[in-house]
């Protein structure tokens, strides 16, 4: 009685060893180091991490490790003092080519490494770095959109030789027709345009009101957020920020966490760029309609450009930062229709002028009668004019700009236009000495827990007390072993949440301990009593984790940020727990007092 067959001890003891491995790498702790990505997103090989190290060694530091990771030069070092030196040599001989960040990175053997282990993720309470609440722009975004059914119900109705003007005011559209017997073709052409609209008949006769649909106005605000959330992990990811978080909160608001970042400067000026580019042709004549004058920077002179956008940023699938003729450039290829677009063009205006618009939305804070205001200002400057002296489709370079220029403009198109334009409101910057001392207080608040309950345990259940103990550290191996393998972000109420499963899983033995000792009390031999403790305490462990379990999985879907924190390990805590309480403990004990006679048992 009481014996599991070997097969179910053997894998009772291969997941204990599984865990034991998804959690070493923790042990190891981190180090300042620098991390290297190429700026053009491709990933690095190791004759560019030979060079690193070379001018690494140049500037006097010996580096502790170097290795590639994830197509990105990760150099690690002893101290502060020795990643500064190596950062600004780093800096100063590839700025144009390469991003240098300042980060902390896990200190793992390199046998480790190999392995494909890798520490649990921790949060920005716990190692420091930068958290940035952005606010996206919600009236810039439905501004665009309306722009945009301006410009294409211009086009449609010019096509079909529809005399008209289209004006655009906020958020309405107002289509002002010469012949009253247009209206009808008019309104066809419209609604096949996009049939959600709303199109309404002007008090005149001879007009049409256009305006977006509730629904339309708040499909565009969530695209606008999802977009923005692509876009910044795209731009932080080609900057080569380790584990970052880039997370929707509320309405409007988007949350980015940099954990390990030590220089914030550039990654915030990365962050909030909303620059963008668009491709116009220059209105020689002057008089043709909606075209406006725009400034020139620079060297450039203002020019009068036409309404039509040839291809826009949103269209730019691919763009790097080089030189051309000893001058910065930036080498764009467009997406097929942006290709098709520019290819008819080209075609249809050999030497003739086209500029490259430059576009930039950023918000000024303004006093006005001793009261602080945030004004929105977008900034569109003519940064190239080339004429056009041969047919050309996707790709092509512009020129204009400085070599800084021409790389972040890089980036930033590379990694998409932002939706919406966002702001900054709010930044923290968090130190790792800071986050090291939430690490030591969150983890010894997990060692008082643990010790009491061990002794506890131990001075009351006595030898099974040793049982539940051997289990006990056994569910915290597996949390962290979860947490590794899943790369959950642990934070500081993910620490509340581990104590608490602590102290759930203490609950799980306890129950099964009592109800034996029931069992021994009202004369049941001891296998009899261990086999009707557990298969009684049972159904009681089992309703109680899955009602907390249900409460956890509630907490992760509604909460943010800290309180999915605190849920993922106490879900994880509670599936390890009822593993190391039920079966793990019953093993210990069959091995221990199984298929033999007892008289007593130490419980």
């Amino acid at each position: 009685m009481n014996r599991y067959p070997s097969w179910l001890n053997a894998l009772v003891l291969v997941i204990l060893m599984a865990g034991c491995l998804l959690a070493l790498p923790n042990i190891y702790g981190s180090v300042d180091a620098v991390q290297i990505a190429d700026n053009d997103g491709t990933d690095l090989g190791e004759d560019r991490l030979e060079e690193f190290v070379r001018v690494v060694e140049s500037a006097g530091v010996t580096p502790e490790a170097a290795y590639l990771q994830d197509g990105r030069v990760v150099i690690r070092f002893d101290s502060v003092e020795d990643q500064e030196k190596a950062g600004e040599r780093l800096r100063g001989q590839y700025s144009r080519e390469a991003n240098v960040a300042m980060t902390l990175t896990p200190k793992l053997p390199e046998w480790v490494r190999d392995l494909g282990l890798s520490p649990m993720s921790l949060g920005l309470d716990l190692r420091g770095g930068v958290y940035v609440l952005l606010e996206v722009d919600m009236a810039t975004a439905i501004d665009s959109r309306m722009a945009l059914y301006q410009q294409d119900f211009d086009d449609r109705l010019r096509e079909a030789r529809i005399r008209h003007r289209v004006d655009l005011s906020g958020q309405l559209i107002t289509i002002r027709l010469t012949a009253a017997e247009d209206m009808q073709a008019a309104r066809e052409i419209i609604e096949s345009a996009d049939s959600d609209v709303l199109v309404a008949d002007g008090a005149d006769g001879k007009s049409l009101t256009v305006r977006m649909t509730q629904t339309q106005i708040q499909d565009r605000q969530n695209f606008a957020i999802e977009q923005n959330l692509t876009t910044l992990r795209n731009r932080v990811n080609q900057l080569g920020v380790a584990e970052p978080l880039v997370q929707r909160q509320g309405v409007d608001r988007i949350v980015v966490q940099l954990p390990g970042v030590q220089d914030p400067n550039q990654l915030n000026k990365i962050l909030t760029a909303t620059a963008t580019l668009e491709f116009r042709l220059v209105d020689q004549s002057g008089d043709e309609p909606g075209s406006r004058r725009y400034p020139g920077r620079g060297n450039e002179s203002p020019q009068v450009l036409k309404r039509q956008v040839i291809a826009s940023g949103d269209q730019i699938i691919d763009a790097k930062a080089g030189f051309s003729e000893g001058q910065p450039a930036v080498f764009i290829t467009l997406d097929s229709a942006g290709g098709e677009r520019m290819l008819k063009t080209t075609m249809e205006n050999l030497n003739k002028p086209m500029s490259s618009v430059f576009i930039e939305t950023r918000r000024e804070t303004v006093v006005r009668n001793g009261v602080e205001e945030q004004r929105t200002i977008k900034l569109e400057e003519i940064i190239n004019t080339a004429t056009i002296r041969g047919v050309f489709k996707n790709s092509f370079q512009i020129t204009g700009l400085t070599p800084m220029e021409a790389r972040d403009l890089a980036l930033l198109l590379r990694a998409g236009a932002l939706a919406a334009p966002v702001y900054k409101i709010d930044e923290r910057t968090i130190g790792p000495s800071l986050g090291q001392d939430n690490i030591d207080r969150g983890f010894n608040a997990i060692k008082i827990g643990f010790l009491a309950v061990i002794v506890f345990m131990v001075i009351y259940y006595r030898a099974f007390g040793l049982i539940a103990n051997v289990a006990l550290l056994s569910n915290l191996v597996f949390i962290v072993a979860m947490l590794s393998f899943l790369q959950a972000s642990l934070t500081l109420p993910g620490i509340a949440g581990i104590v608490l499963t602590v102290g759930m899983a203490v609950d799980a033995n306890v129950l099964i301990f009592e109800r034996i000792r029931e069992e021994l009390a009202a004369g049941a031999s001891p296998q009899a009593a261990i086999n009707s403790g557990y298969e009684k305490a049972l159904s009681s462990i089992t309703d109680a984790n899955i009602t907390t379990l249900i409460a956890a999985v509630v907490l992760f879907g509604v909460g943010t940020g800290p309180i999915k924190g605190f849920a993922i390990t106490l879900m994880l805590g509670i599936i390890t727990s009822m593993f190391t309480a039920i079966v793990g403990t019953r093993t210990i004990v069959n091995l221990s007092f199984g298929g033999r006679k007892l008289q007593s048992l130490p419980i």
